[in-house]
Parts: structure tokens; sequence; C-alpha cells
């Protein structure tokens, strides 16, 4: 599949009909005086003197209006002029999705300007010799698509100029998924960070809408109606890192569900991702009832601003309850106090009365953790209804029952219902580990609000997100044509684990491993409103990707998976296997944790399996997860609980960041974080500082991680055998540009690496 638009840089005459053929992404612009060699620019590299020609891109805006599959876009860009000279420049863009492109106009500072459209393979030949003359690698990124090209216009030194596009291109749709693909990570080639990106999609569909969800940037996304939804991405001093991908379908089904899948080696089990979302209850339609449970600290620690948020999110809850619901709440410091004996049916007399209730809540006292959830878990007796039970607390268990495991055990016997307990962890003091066991063995899930953070807001999230089930206790099953029992499990370690709930205005992300490729049956089963309920949707499981388009699904399960494996080792203790494999898919997949944070070590050689163990059984038994409070100890099963639930694929969900620790960054740091993800290096997420750390010996390439030896960047798959027996191929030769078209054009971005490189294609090692 061809890529959209993308913003490159200022070139010479002669990479500007290069580029003509190749690039993908938003426009850009080229210089057409220069008779000199002209690199891609690169951010953050000191420059002694202000270059000749050189370009920043100050804002990028883009809006795009999806009916069904066809995509009107227009896209605004501001260019500056940094250099020291009159750049006369064309601009030039590829056509996105294989030339599917139509009613294409471009104004650049509200004159309309005449193009010529290029065809892919006309542009390839005089690419591949732009190439050779400018010896430039980085430009091979963008190797195999037409291009249109305006004619040129001048901007002088110091000079802004603002482009606008608009065309309107039919986006590709397989089994039911429509896509939309608006390259943006050639942004990068800019000589500073983008003060402005955004992005809006508002979808239209003839048929409701039930799953939107991008693969590549955590997105704002607002439905009003079935039939429509808008959906925004902003980013503020940053370099795009990766495209913008964006997926949606749509059925009159009651659930909707697609499937898209990734096998990059056929002698290896695909990777596959699940999209699945139920219809939204209409105002006229009874959703199924429920039981909730909050059961909130007032312990002494709790005083002031936290009882206070604390309240509101209790009265929050209580104010978005239904009628046929029903609820209680549970107050405990060194005592336990509910606000009735058992559970009450939701009216507006009871919610009043609760919330008056609430209010005469004040803190004091000590921690009686394992009281206050034995007193909530005892009234409940109904497993026909969804249950919820909103725990929070901010501290130790210092009264009654104090002993971890005993409390977690404790809490597993009287849940006699399969309610699902999800944790609050407010502040450094709480026992972090204590919550990530109490949920593992409850069905639910953590998470943790930092001192600065906002109480009520984290439960309000959540509640949005869980307050209306539709379908509960959801079990998965796929069938594959042609499959035999002999076959094993078409499916293996899929994430989230086990069953699950679909809810109202959610969806489930769901990743996991599968055998046998082929046309496939996808089955969900469970409950609505108490009755056994199954749907069935058609899929494909892919025999080979040849390109990297889906790639997003294996780093998206990889980063879950090595969340499973931290939970396993912190919740039950390490063993042989569980190191073996954590390492193993830190190695493959470039995803760097706390406990492997060694292996992006610029110090250190490669390690030889025994020292890889005993560094990382080191890591995690000395000095990472004994620790189960304090910041330290909060801040790794906050990072645990972001891979786990890792919504994205992208370099800061898998590395487990969040918005708060990035803009927390001092000005030094996050240039260095910029920098590295511009590069493409391995970036990881300090427990004990709380910052990022960028791995400057890791590099990550589309399916493939690569590390430094010396002065090569080495394929992390190869062995010092494979090394010895490398093909050398020389750059820029035929040999080195037929690599595209013998392996794939997945090649390209490894061809575009600066430095010398190692490489395994398809059981043959290379080196350039």
């Amino acid at each position: 599949m061809r890529r959209a638009i993308g913003v490159l840089p200022i070139l010479s005459m002669v990479a500007m009909f290069c580029l003509l053929g190749v690039a993908r992404g938003q426009g850009l612009l080229v210089d057409v005086n220069s008779g000199r060699h002209v690199p891609l620019p690169r951010p953050f590299v000191p420059r002694p003197q202000v270059p000749e020609s050189s370009y920043k891109i100050d804002s990028i805006d883009v809006n795009v209006e999806l009916h069904d599959q066809i995509a009107q876009v227009g896209m605004s860009q501001t260019f500056q002029n940094t250099g020291s000279r009159q750049m006369e420049v064309a601009f030039v863009f590829p056509l996105p999705y294989d030339g599917a492109i139509d009613k294409l106009t471009l104004m650049v500072d509200g004159q309309e300007f005449e193009g010529k459209v290029l065809s892919a393979d006309e542009a390839r030949k005089i690419y591949e010799e732009t190439v050779r003359k400018n010896q430039d690698p980085a430009l091979l990124e963008w190797l195999g698509t037409g291009m249109f090209r305006t004619s040129v216009f001048p901007v002088p030194a110091g000079a802004k100029r603002t482009v606008t596009l608009r065309y309107t291109q039919v986006c590709p749709q397989s089994q039911g998924l429509t896509d939309f693909l608006l390259p943006l990570r050639t942004a990068r080639y800019t000589s500073g960070t983008i003060d402005s990106l955004k992005v809006t999609v508002a979808i239209e569909s003839s048929e409701p809408i039930k799953n939107v969800y991008s693969a590549s940037q955590a997105v704002d996304i607002k439905r009003s109606g079935d039939h429509h939804a808008v959906v925004t991405y902003e980013e503020k001093d940053a370099i795009p890192t990766s495209d913008f991908r964006l997926f949606y379908d749509a059925t009159p089904q009651g659930v909707g569900a697609s499937l898209v899948s990734y096998r990059p080696d056929k002698d290896d089990a695909g990777y596959f991702l699940l999209l699945a979302s139920p219809k939204i209850p209409t105002p006229d339609e009874q959703p199924p009832a429920k039981t909730v449970l909050f059961v909130v600290d007032r312990s002494g620690s709790m005083t002031g601003e936290k009882i206070a948020q604390a309240k509101g999110a209790a009265k929050f809850v209580l104010n978005n309850l239904r009628e046929g619901d029903t609820f209680n709440i549970v107050a405990y410091d060194s005592e336990i106090e509910t606000f009735r004996p058992e559970l009450e049916k939701c009216t507006p007399e009871t919610r009043d009365a609760a919330i008056g209730f609430v209010e005469g809540l004040f803190a004091g006292g000590s921690t009686n953790i394992s009281g206050a959830l034995d007193r909530a878990m005892g009234m409940l007796n109904d497993s026909s209804r969804p249950t919820y039970l909103v725990f929070l607390t901010d501290g130790l268990p210092t009264a009654g029952e104090t002993n971890e495991a005993k409390i977690v055990d404790l809490a597993k016997q009287a849940n006699q219902v399969r309610a699902r307990i999800f944790s609050f962890g407010v502040g450094f003091d709480v026992n972090s580990r204590l919550l990530d066991r109490l949920v593992s063995a409850n069905f639910g899930q953590s998470e943790y609000v930092r001192p600065d953070e906002d109480i009520e807001a984290s439960v309000s999230k959540l509640y949005r997100r869980i307050g209306t089930p539709v379908l509960t206790d959801v079990k998965l099953a796929v069938d594959v044509e042609g499959a035999s029992e002999t076959d094993g499990p078409m499916i293996t370690r899929t994430y989230p684990a086990g069953v699950f709930d679909l809810f109202a205005g959610d969806q489930a992300v769901i990743v996991g491993r599968y055998a046998k490729p082929g046309d496939a049956k996808v089955t969900l089963s469970g409950t609505v409103a108490g009755k056994e309920q199954t749907y069935d949707f058609p899929a494909k499981l892919q025999e080979h990707s040849s390109d990297d388009t889906n790639a997003f699904i294996a780093k998206l399960w990889a980063a879950r998976r090595v969340g499973e494996l931290i939970d396993e080792i912190d919740l039950h203790g390490s063993n042989k296997e569980l190191l073996d494999e954590l390492i193993a898919i830190a190695t493959k997949h470039g995803i760097v944790t706390q406990y492997t944070s060694y292996l992006a070590d610029e110090t250190t050689a490669r390690y030889t399996e025994t020292a890889t163990n005993r560094r990382l059984s080191s890591e995690i038994a000395g000095a990472s997860l004994s620790q189960a409070q304090g910041e330290y100890g909060f801040n790794q099963r906050a990072a645990k609980a972001n891979f786990k639930m890792a919504p994205q694929a992208d370099l800061s969900s898998l590395n487990g960041f969040s918005d708060r620790l990035d803009a927390g960054l001092s000005g030094v740091e996050r240039e260095k974080l910029n920098r590295g993800l511009f590069y493409g290096n391995g970036v990881w997420n300090d427990n004990r500082s709380n910052r990022a750390v960028v791995a400057d010996n890791m590099l990550l390439r589309g399916r493939k991680t690569f590390f430094r030896q010396g002065d090569n960047w080495v394929d992390s798959s190869l062995s010092e055998a494979d090394q010895k027996n490398a093909k050398h191929i020389e750059r820029y030769s035929r040999e080195y540009f037929d690599l595209v078209s013998q392996h794939g054009t997945h090649v390209n971005q490894y061809l575009s690496i600066d430095d010398p490189v190692i490489v395994k294609l398809d059981g043959q090692v290379y080196q350039w």
C-alpha cells in the first residue's frame, strides 16, 4: 500500500527529481537552484553557522472529511526559510494509495499553482541516479511511489510561506475495516521541532460506526450518534515519529469486530489485532443493570485535598448510576462504615441520601484495607449482574490483617460473584504490589494517581468507560478454514488475557499470536442482560507480510507480553523461562524496560545467555521489583500497567511514558528525547528518576532492532557466525537497490540508515 502526504527538506535540483518518485509524506519544499550536495536536515544537530539552504516547518494543520471510504483532505503547512539566502523552491508530494486521487488543488499564500504527475516507474529511474549523486541514504526511506510537483516559487531568507493542498482519495477497505493513512514521520526532516501539529478527521458512515482506532497516536474520539465521529490528534513543539493511521468499521450488528494480521516470518507464528465494540444503547433502550461498590480510604493520610477529591469521585459515580443499578459506599480507616447495611437500588431518593453520606466523610485513623474489602464482598450475592468494585487507597494496611498475601487471599475467597476490582493507588505511600496482586486475583486492573494528579479526574475517566456494560464475560475463539484438532490452538497469548467485558462507547483492543494462516471465523461469546449471546465475524490471517504496513501489531503485542512477563515475575517470582523470554522480546522488538536497560548500554558488548540472565536476575531481585512502596515502587507498577494496557505501538506507549512525564522533562532532556525518537533510537523510562533515557546504541527500524557494534549497526537476530558469513554489497550499487524488489519494501528502512549495516533478509546476511 502506498503512503499519503509528508514533509521533507530542502534538496538540490537533482534530489528534487529523485523525490518526485519516492517521497511519501506531507508536502516538501525543494530548492531548485542549489548545485551542491544538500542532505536531508536532521534536527538538534549543532550548527556552527546558518546554512545557506534550510527550512523549518512551523505548523501542519490537516482536516479530513471521511464519508464511508471517500476522504476529502485539506492540508495547510507553514514553512519558514531559516537559511541565509532566497530559495527558489518547488512543492511536491506523493500520490496516496496508488494514485487513487481526484480534485487536487494547491495554493501558495492564496495563489493557485499548476502541477505535473510522475508515475512511480519513471520516477524510480531518476531516483536511483540521484541517490548515487547525492549520497544521502535517508532518501531511501521513501522509495516507490508516484509524485505531484508544482512550478517554482521564491521564499526569501527569513520569510514564511503557507501551502494549502486539497484532494479527494479512496481509502482501502478490508474485512469491513476502512484504513486511512496520513504519513507524518517525514516531518522529522526539518531544522527544528514543529510548533503546532493538528489532525482532525470527521467520519460520517452510512452504517452505524463501531470501532474507531488509531494505530499510531493517542487520539481524542468524540461520537455524536451512531453514524458520526470526530477524531483529533494534536502536538506542540514536537516531531512526529510515526505516520497517522486510523481504522474504523461500521455495521448494523449489535457488536462490531474487525481483525488485522501481520506475519513477517513464514516460519513463525503471526500477530493479530482484534477491535471489538458493542452497540451504544439509545435512550429508549435500557442498558443491563449493574452493581457498583465504591470503597474509599478515609484514613488520616487522606486529610485535605485528597479526601475532597475522593468525595468528588464518589459523587461522580453516584450521579452516573442508572435506575435499576444497585450500589453502596464503604468508607474505611481503622473502622468500617457503610452508607447502608446492604446494597441499595438506585433511585433519586437513595442517590441524594448517598451524596449526603459522602459529604459527611472526614479523614482520620489507620488503614484497614482487608476489613473494607471483606465488608464490601459480603454484600455481593448475585452473579448474574456485572459487578464493579472501585477501590481507593493512599497508604499501607496498618489495621486488621496487614499481611499482603493474606489480604489478597481473603478477598479472592470472598469474591463469589466475579466482581471486577479497579484499584486506585494514590501517592507514593501505597503498597503498589499489593494492589497489583489484588486486581490480578479479582479480574480488574490497577491505576496509579501521582501526588500532583487529580483523584476525581482519574476515577471519572475510568467510570465513563465502564459505566454501561453491554456484553460481559466475553470469550474469544478463532477457527481457521482447513485446520484440524491436531494443529493445536489457533490463537495463543492473547492480551488482555482471559475473559473481558465490552462497554458502550468503549472498545476492546485485543492482540495475540496465530499459528495457521487462511480464511477464518472470529467468534465472540458473552452475556447480554443475563442471556448468552454469540457473534461471528469473517477474518483473514495473512500467510506472509512482505511490507511493514501492519508491523505495529507485533510491537503492540510485544509491549503487552512484556507487561505480562514483568507482572508474573513481580507477583509470583522469577524463573529462567520468564527471564529468557523477557530478554528475547526486549532484544527482538527493541522494547527496553527498567530491567533490560543494560541491553542498550553503549559501554557493553553483546552478552552471553548466562551473563544476560545473571544480570537480569540481579536487576529484578536486588534493586527493582522487591520494592513495593515509595516513589520507585510506584513508578515500576505504573510503568508495568502502561505496558500491559498499551493502546498504541508508538515509542512513548511502548516504553511506559505518559503525557505527564514528557511534559516534566527539562529543555535539554526533551531535546535528547526528540533527537532519539527522530533517529529511531531505543528509548526507555528510568523508574528511579522517572525520566526518559535515550539508548544511543539501539536503533529501531520497522520489524527489526539493531545494536551498535563498533562502526556497524547489527541486526539483533544475528550471531557472531552469521556476521562472519555476511555478503558484502557496495552501497548505491545495482545490487544494493535491487534488495528492495528482491526482499520487499520493508528493506527501505534498513537502506536509509546512515552508518554501515549488517542485516539478515530471508535467511541471507548482507553488509553494506
